[in-house]
């Protein structure tokens, strides 16, 4: 495991190498601030306010419910705080209230519309409403969030159980391997959009069931590639002593093998979390993918293909996606030639 420590000599030129990429470098840091940025999105885009000062004391309504009866309102649900009465009970205590920079969140629909939904931009709705009424820009900030967060635990559990895969396959071989070669073939072969939209019909979607669902296909990405490094590393010299003092499979498969099958394992992650961003909106699009009201940037496309005299709906996640997608792209290939065995030092 030392390729990977700060201090050794490969790991400093593999990061000159990647800061060397100033394309790849640049969008990574952007990349990082989009994501740092989006991910706390309810305090960015809320239809709840940040804080509220009434009567002398003080309140979080973006984290707790509290009721109108709280600021002497009549009824015992949660408070409407976009409603003049509720806003005239907490300045009749000489209370004020913080509110996001976004006063919407993803699934706020907006009543008070100069013109029909979806409505153009205007000061209050800086990118437009949607064809319900709710709020573009909130619903890009939400869509990137949880676009991204899908990607990288589809990434991560697809990748943990293709690299478990393929290790197995590469260090026992023999009928273990030309087995699972064969059940591989198999299973590369299903359609794997069309079965995604069958059992989407069927089963109710939602984050979970998706991802579930996503990465019983999407795991044989990395199969090959590791089945290849754990085949070519399993009879080096170091690899046959450890197993001659008796070293357990598991420990030499872990601690000897394993590292030099992830270095070109590491290169392929930002593409593959590429791929799935693009498989979730392209489900979203189709209406197979998150349920009905979830901040979606394909469900997003799809209302801009519904509503051609609304450019900004197709234009906004156009510009979101692909810029999600090039950055993405461009941090592979930086990641790519940081780990390019021709730019390592002899």
């Amino acid at each position: 495991m030392t390729a990977f420590r700060s201090s050794d000599p490969l790991t400093r030129r593999r990061l000159s190498n990647f800061r060397a990429n100033r394309r790849g470098y640049w969008s990574f840091w952007a990349f990082l601030v989009l994501f740092l940025v989006t991910l706390p999105a309810e305090l960015i885009a809320n239809d709840k306010p940040l804080l509220v000062r009434y009567d002398g004391g003080l309140y979080a309504p973006f984290l707790v419910a509290y009721p109108e009866t709280a600021f002497d309102g009549d009824f015992e649900t949660e408070a409407d705080y976009r409603d003049p009465f509720v806003q005239d009970l907490i300045a009749g205590k000489d209370g004020w209230i913080v509110w996001p920079l976004i006063p919407y969140s993803y699934r706020t629909i907006n009543y008070d519309l100069p013109t029909p939904a979806p409505s153009p931009p205007t000061a209050e709705n800086w990118l437009g409403t949607d064809d319900q009424g709710r709020d573009v820009a909130a619903r890009l900030i939400y869509g990137f969030r949880i676009s991204v967060l899908f990607g990288l635990a589809l990434t991560l559990a697809s990748s943990v159980i293709g690299i478990a895969a393929g290790a197995v396959q590469g260090y026992y071989g023999g009928w273990i391997d030309l087995l699972a070669q064969r059940a591989l073939e198999v299973w590369g072969g299903v359609p794997v959009l069309y079965i995604l939209i069958i059992l989407a019909s069927v089963i109710i979607p939602s984050f979970w069931t998706l991802l579930g669902l996503m990465v019983l296909f999407s795991w044989t990405a990395l199969v090959g590639l590791v089945r290849a490094e754990f085949l070519r590393t399993r009879n080096f010299d170091y690899v046959r002593a450890a197993r001659a003092l008796g070293v357990t499979d598991r420990v030499i498969m872990a601690r000897h093998v394993l590292p030099n099958a992830m270095v070109s394992t590491l290169t392929f992650l930002p593409f593959i979390l590429n791929g799935s961003v693009t498989t979730l909106t392209a489900l979203d699009f189709l209406g197979f993918g998150l349920p009905p009201g979830s901040p979606s940037l394909g469900e997003l496309l799809n209302q801009g293909r519904n509503n051609l005299q609304a450019p900004w709906l197709g234009f906004s996640g156009f510009v979101v996606v692909a810029a999600m997608l090039s950055l993405l792209t461009f941090i592979g290939e930086a990641v790519r030639d940081a780990f390019d065995p021709r730019k390592m030092p002899s």
